[in-house]
């Protein structure tokens, strides 16, 4: 499973990478949705995108519009993450996540919903 997980929070994204390289996923991290549209750009062949919405240069719900308009990665789920109030996002975000969750997040609970989302792309 090639994993791309977008956080500001360097503490997260070394918790995610830990959690996903232990199943032997390969975990891609970015800074910000910036970052990451440069990632999908070198190589869009990602099973499952998991991104925070509240990032410094591009929040996640551009990165998720990104993803979403381009042929090459609108079939990767993205799965946001949030501190803000997650009834909101559902509601007034023009593209949906596939999948939205609130902050904190149990991070093995993230990684099974993952895996459970890449499963549907590796199919």
């Amino acid at each position: 499973m090639r994993v791309l997980v977008v956080d500001d929070n360097a503490l997260h994204l070394l918790i995610l990478r830990k959690i996903f390289e232990k199943s032997s996923a390969t975990v891609v991290i970015a800074n910000n949705g910036k970052e990451a549209l440069d990632e999908l750009k070198k190589d869009p062949a990602f099973h499952v995108i998991l991104t925070d919405i509240m990032m410094p240069e591009m929040d996640g719900i551009e990165l998720l519009s990104q993803v979403k308009q381009d042929t090459s990665t609108n079939k990767i789920p993205v799965i946001g993450f949030t501190a803000g109030d997650v009834d909101y996002y559902r509601q007034h975000t023009p593209v949906p996540f596939d999948t939205l969750v609130p902050k904190p997040i149990d991070f093995w609970e993230l990684y099974n919903l993952a895996k459970a989302k890449a499963h549907t792309t590796l199919n």
